[in-house]
């Protein structure tokens, strides 16, 4: 699919974008723009990978000139750059508009204008039904490409539009394990928020192999979805102290938007739910007829982290070693 393809990644520079680019450069891409802000971050990985297909470009997603730039010839988008900081953007919520609201309306120009094949934008749990300035923002960037497609001449335009949703990659900067083991490691309490939270469960490598299948899949307006396992948070308090060593536990409360449990799909968007290929899809019922083995979501109220299996405590375990 991707072969002799010309890809852009925005947010190239982060975990994921580095950890997509060597994922693409095995299937043959003819180059890989990375499309980011952070220069030395460009540098760093350009050090890394050392590949003459890789491209790179400085510049910002609020920047339509910059962008078309970029995305001229490029046959596929991945549009995974954000501003994503939780706290940050509770207290600088128009910097949150402008990148990943307006940056996102401008990748869907920058798309048109270019005539790209395909644009994948990569959304996060706190998309639904959000609770904080950052969900929300989210939650527009999904409307923007799911809606995108609706007001185009197939004629004129070739660009097919798609989401990808999934909740923090087991270990990734920012989520919860990382925390604890810096806390344990400096002889520190670990910081609870809640005893009872749960999260969903997905690996850098399962997080790009269900990215990779649904930009396969997608034919426009939908948004993917991962069908996941689940973990506590009490298992993973009780693992890392069994792995490294106890150094006790202090409850500090949940944050300023955080949620008890994760949720990629709400009661309302369940109404709009199918299955297909170990995935879930939201999408208009109008556009099904591109998939005819997609069968409607049953039996499920909410695709929430405390309603799905749990990863055995084995298992649990050798993920987290596999993190330290």
């Amino acid at each position: 699919m991707f072969k002799d393809k010309t890809i852009l990644i925005t947010g190239g520079t982060g975990s994921l974008g580095q950890a997509l680019t060597k994922r693409l450069l095995e299937m043959g891409p003819q180059a890989i723009r990375i499309f980011s802000r952070n220069e030395s971050k460009q540098i760093e990985m350009e050090n890394i990978f050392k590949d003459d297909r890789l491209r790179f470009f400085l510049g910002d997603v609020r920047d339509l000139p910059r962008l078309n730039k970029a995305v001229e010839d490029v046959d596929f988008v991945f549009h995974a750059a954000a501003l994503k900081h939780v706290p940050k953007i509770e207290y600088n919520p128009f910097e949150a508009i402008k990148t990943n609201i307006l940056g996102s309306e401008n990748i869907i120009n920058a798309c048109l204008t270019n005539n790209v094949e395909k644009a994948v934008c990569v959304s996060t749990d706190k998309a639904v039904s959000p609770l904080n300035i950052y969900g929300a923002t989210k939650l527009l960037m999904e409307k923007l490409f799911v809606t995108a497609n609706n007001y185009l001449n197939e004629e004129k335009y070739r660009t097919k539009f798609f989401g990808v949703r999934y909740g923090n990659v087991l270990g990734s900067s920012g989520s919860v394990i990382p925390l604890f083991i810096k806390q344990i490691k400096s002889k520190k309490k670990i910081s609870i928020t809640d005893t009872r939270m749960t999260r969903f469960s997905i690996t850098m490598d399962e997080a790009l192999d269900f990215i990779l299948h649904a930009t396969k899949l997608g034919t426009g307006s939908e948004i993917f979805v991962p069908k996941l396992r689940a973990y506590s948070l009490l298992d993973v308090k009780e693992t890392l102290f069994e792995i490294l060593e106890n150094t006790g536990e202090e409850i500090i409360g949940t944050r300023p938007g955080e949620k008890i449990n994760e949720i990629l799909i709400n009661s309302d968007e369940i109404r709009y739910g199918w299955e297909i290929d170990n995935m879930y899809m939201i999408s208009n019922p109008e556009i099904m007829k591109t998939y005819p083995k997609a069968e409607k979501i049953k039996n499920m109220k909410m695709y929430s982290s405390d309603s799905v299996d749990k990863i055995p405590r084995d298992e649990l375990k050798q993920l987290i070693k596999n993190l330290i």
